[in-house]
């Protein structure tokens, strides 16, 4: 009677980090980068002169077409097979949700470069599209995080972002690599993803991007 009493609280505990850890898996999805990216170009670079009009349609082609139709089309994916998310994760079903996020992430690239958009918001979705494609390349043998590739991506532009512009980045970089550590530990309490897995994605996601917003 005694032991049950006290496994109660911990039971709780763990049900509570589990429900935490999706809560955080699902808010801060892979998808967001390009918007997080397009929004922080607007706010701290020369293009917060443009008129919100400009703004928000061009936020909003970003959301449509790195957000909600990627996801839309995922889901349907997973409703036509039957399968719940945790079983969407698994390495050998990741491939067909890797396409669709590829696909839908040059068409907003293709998009953007034929309305002449500047370079700073195409490099964003340059960024995002290789860094999709390099995931998706390596989960053929490994299953890298997607999670951490992308708030390392995050972390790499703005570091790029900061010497092109020459700001201090500091507090945003704190910002950054706490959301990192948030995102690889929901990953590993999810039991989708290894230690090695998370940080070969952070890194991934840093490196890369960082190279193509100062070299290109």
């Amino acid at each position: 009677m005694i032991v049950k009493v006290l496994e109660e609280p911990f039971k709780m505990n763990e049900k509570n980090i589990i429900l935490t850890a999706r809560v955080v898996s699902m808010v801060l999805t892979p998808f967001y980068l390009p918007v997080v990216g397009i929004l922080a170009i607007f706010t701290f670079s020369y293009l917060s002169m443009f008129p919100w009009q400009a703004k928000l349609s061009y936020i909003l082609l970003v959301y449509a077409f790195t957000v909600l139709i990627p996801t839309l089309l995922i889901h349907l994916y997973r409703q036509y097979h039957g399968w719940t998310p945790i079983q969407l994760g698994q390495r050998e079903r990741r491939m067909v949700p890797y396409v669709l996020s590829i696909l839908c992430y040059f068409t907003c690239y293709y998009i953007m470069s034929l309305l002449h958009l500047p370079h700073m918001l195409t490099s964003i979705l340059m960024v995002a599209l290789i860094i999709q494609i390099l995931c998706a390349v390596i989960n053929v043998w490994w299953k890298i995080s997607t999670h951490t590739a992308a708030i390392g991506g995050v972390t790499g532009s703005l570091i790029a972002f900061s010497l092109l512009f020459n700001f201090n980045p500091m507090w945003w970089l704190c910002l950054t690599i706490v959301v990192s550590g948030l995102v690889g530990s929901s990953r590993m309490i999810l039991r989708q993803h290894s230690l090695e897995q998370v940080t070969a994605g952070f890194f991934l996601g840093l490196v890369s991007s960082f190279l193509i917003i100062i070299i290109v």
